[in-house]
């Protein structure tokens, strides 16, 4: 399944165009097109680097934890700006760094590790106890049957409520 992208390369060239090639002002290319001006002078920045590679979208991508200590460190030396530092290491959203030093904070270098993705398993898999060869006892037959015969008294007990409910709601219908 593929990301949804809110602004085509086609959009987001013809702007940044609007304001590199006819000295438009960012604020008046933004407004006509009614979105957010930061994020054009983001299209800008990318589009002076990388060309229109930078414009593209990029999909959910890892990194590993010691280019996001690199770049953690980067913006802590040199004291260069989120933006800056995006820019620079091709990150598409400056979000993701906050998130990386949330973590960095939280739980050191073991914050930076990437997380295994999708649901963890949620069902342990019981196995079915191996039968041996010797009969059983008296007294481990009539645990079984005691064991059975709860099982069969919960479920009609079940069965029981669910047409009682069923009756209720026939009786409230009929007036």
């Amino acid at each position: 399944m593929e990301r949804k992208v809110k602004y085509s390369i086609e959009f987001k060239l013809h702007c940044v165009n609007e304001v590199l090639k006819n000295h438009q002002s960012i604020y008046s290319v933004a407004k006509e097109n009614n979105f957010d001006g930061s994020n054009l002078r983001k299209w800008i920045k990318f589009y002076q680097r990388y060309g229109q590679e930078g414009l593209l979208p990029r999909k959910n991508q890892k990194y590993p934890s010691d280019f996001k200590l690199k770049v953690l460190q980067r913006i802590e030396n040199k004291s260069v700006s989120l933006r800056e530092a995006c820019v620079e290491f091709n990150i598409p959203s400056d979000s993701i760094i906050i998130q990386w030093q949330k973590n960095y904070k939280d739980r050191a270098i073991a914050g930076l590790e990437c997380k295994p993705t999708g649901r963890p398993k949620s069902m342990t898999i019981k196995r079915a106890k191996k039968k041996s060869d010797k009969p059983l006892t008296r007294e481990e037959e009539l645990l079984l049957e005691i064991e059975s015969l709860k099982c069969e008294n919960a479920l009609l007990k079940k069965f029981n409520a669910l047409v009682q409910a069923a009756e209720m709601k026939n009786i409230k219908r009929k007036p």
